[in-house]
């Protein structure tokens, strides 16, 4: 007898609506109560959806919300999240012509590292005779993997690569082996390359950690 389809889970349910009045207190109109940063913090840890709307004006500030989040976390000391050559990086993207790029791949990389984290923690309680730093590094290399392919469906093809753009030619029509190739690349062709030189670094980085640790 064929298998029986998986009964439906139903819609999704509507997130939680959380207003923000003007003297910044949030209001959650679930249980009827005010509530804090740090309650918003422990919803997110126990997946719980919610919006954030500014009271007076209805504008969707949920974004702004969860980045104050952070920041309250970070601020908080100990073992922080955000190391300082990160948030570097992350500041010079914005106004690139890479930028709309950025949130793609921040949002995979992340979403790819949830779904192992149960994995991670098993290594890292079992930790005998296992470097966690390597499945780091590996995942550090499938992420770095991923964003190049996503640049390449930008810059499919290089100078000098086939299909590409030729590089200087002489006046027979042969190509000058005493002169580089076309340096004439657009902005975003020359951001593309800045980003590979950016990602081989943390790549190279993330093998002397493993090395320094095994």
């Amino acid at each position: 007898m064929a298998d029986q389809p998986a009964p439906d889970a139903g819609p999704k349910s509507a997130p939680v609506v959380i207003k923000k009045y003007a003297n910044r207190r949030l209001y959650n109109t679930a249980t009827s109560a005010y509530v804090t940063l740090d309650h918003l913090s422990q919803m997110v840890k126990e997946k719980t959806d919610f919006v954030v709307y500014d009271a007076k004006t209805g504008e969707d500030i949920t974004r702004s919300v969860l980045t104050q989040i952070i920041v309250e976390e970070e601020s908080k000391g100990g073992q922080t999240l955000l190391p300082i050559p990160f948030l570097r990086q992350l500041i010079s993207f914005y106004g690139d012509s890479l930028q709309g790029v950025v949130p793609q791949y921040l949002e995979m990389s992340m979403t790819q590292f949830a779904r192992n984290q149960e994995q991670m923690r098993s290594y890292m309680q079992n930790a005998f005779g296992f470097n966690p730093f390597q499945q780091f590094e590996s995942m550090g290399k499938q992420n770095m993997a991923m964003f190049e392919k996503a640049m390449r469906m930008f810059n499919p093809f290089g100078v000098g690569q086939p299909g590409g753009p030729a590089g200087p030619v002489q006046p027979n029509g042969a190509a000058d082996p005493a002169r580089p190739q076309a340096a004439a690349a657009p902005d975003k062709d020359a951001a593309i390359d800045d980003l590979q030189r950016k990602l081989n670094e943390l790549q190279g980085q993330l093998a002397e950690l493993s090395k320094k640790t095994s």
